[in-house]
């Protein structure tokens, strides 16, 4: 308690010098910094009281903390941003606790039967390689994407998403479903490939991201949520959403993934087409007419009771880190100052909980599944990870470093 009082108290001192100083950059970093290591403790420490090791991923209808198994697709943001908060404050005591909750999810690298364990190992383990050396990491990394590559499917040029007979997902009649949200997941099998040599794992990425490219987006680059493919043929059979308004909306969080993902396929091959991409997907979230003033999207762009639909966070603070990625590549056309005005919002009062509230999690107001009736106005934990990304990115960029992520020791 007295850490958290303390944290608290270099807070409010931060919060005065900000005002005096028109919130500089550096002190809202630190500001946002000392929250979160205020929330974190908060946490970790009841993990540890437990005796187990636990993943927050959210909280349910009556405030208590959801926790989630290894194999639950979420299950890589909290131990991501364990090191996250270690990468902020240079504090070691972050170590042990990164490490367990990241080695928790080892045996998640010969899961096959979906494909998100490019958030739940690339989070987790990429971090922890790329912060602390843990070259024992490589293994995992490189086998995880070996499993994530057993669903790429050659003749739809993609990698599946979900099992068709599976769940919910068996009642769509989906034979081959592709959701844009796998466009996250392409970065751990291009890290694979540089750890591993494997140019297979490489050309499955590209292939997946020109695939998507060609069938996912419409004329106005806004993209579908969910593409099913003939697995024979290639053809696409449906262009469908699970987690939007409808067919035809625009879902949010989709629109984070794609421009998050094809800025991170930029990084890795130096395609210009995939930053060409990245930019018509800025120009269709800033400028659509449903984009509120402070930049934090209602949850799908076409949601039917505009003002009156919750926001997502977890897409803001996407759309944020990927933004400031995309600044290094294309400076001066105006991505940091997007991506400063984002955070500013999130790191707000009408975002950012206060210390001891929310589940312990930093930002409040994101959304998981409306259709499915699912995490509606509450906290999640990937909306926590990107924000800490971002501010990390934002702060390596005041401090003129083009070292927006890079894992591999190159």
């Amino acid at each position: 308690m007295k850490m958290i009082l303390g944290a608290i108290s270099t807070s409010i001192v931060l919060l005065a010098s900000c005002n005096s100083q028109k919130q500089s950059d550096n002190c809202f970093i630190q500001n946002n910094i000392d929250n979160a290591v205020a929330q974190h403790t908060i946490q970790t420490d009841l993990i540890e009281r437990s005796g187990k090791i636990l993943n927050p991923r959210t909280i349910d209808s009556n405030g208590n903390i959801h926790y989630v198994p290894i194999d639950d697709w979420c299950s890589g943001f909290f131990p991501g941003s364990m090191w996250l908060t270690y990468e902020l404050t240079g504090d070691k005591k972050w170590v042990p606790l990164a490490e367990k909750y990241t080695e928790d999810l080892d045996s998640v690298k010969h899961l096959k039967w979906h494909h998100d364990v490019g958030f739940m190992i690339g989070c987790s383990y990429l971090n922890g390689y790329r912060l602390n050396n843990k070259t024992e990491y490589k293994d995992v990394i490189v086998e995880a994407a070996r499993s994530l590559a057993t669903r790429f499917r050659p003749g739809a040029g993609v990698i599946q998403s979900w099992d068709a007979d599976r769940g919910w997902q068996g009642t769509r009649g989906w034979e081959c479903p592709v959701i844009i949200d796998n466009m996250m997941n392409l970065e751990l099998l291009f890290e694979a490939s540089i750890m591993s040599g494997d140019k297979s794992l490489y050309d499955i990425a590209v292939k997946h991201a020109d695939t998507t490219l060609e069938n996912q987006y419409r004329d106005d680059n806004s993209c579908y949520h969910v593409i099913d493919y003939c697995l024979s043929t290639g053809n696409v059979r449906n262009k469908h959403t699970a987690q939007g308004y409808a067919h035809e909306s625009s879902w949010a969080r989709g629109q984070a993934w794609g421009l998050y993902g094809y800025i991170t396929c930029y990084r890795y091959t130096g395609n210009k087409k995939y930053l060409a991409q990245a930019e018509k997907i800025y120009d269709f979230i800033f400028t659509n007419k449903n984009l509120p003033a402070d930049l934090v999207p209602y949850w799908d762009f076409d949601a039917p009771n505009i003002p009156n639909e919750p926001r997502d966070a977890s897409s803001a603070a996407c759309t944020a880190s990927a933004l400031y990625e995309m600044e290094v590549y294309l400076p001066g056309k105006g991505y940091k100052e997007t991506a400063d005005k984002i955070m500013a919002s999130l790191a707000s009062p009408s975002y950012r909980a206060e210390i001891g509230t929310n589940g312990n999690f930093i930002l409040k107001h994101s959304v998981g599944s409306i259709p499915h009736n699912a995490e509606i106005d509450v906290p999640l934990n990937y909306a926590d990870y990107y924000f800490l990304e971002a501010l990390m990115r934002k702060r390596n960029m005041e401090n003129d470093s083009k070292n927006t992520m890079a894992y591999v020791k190159k």
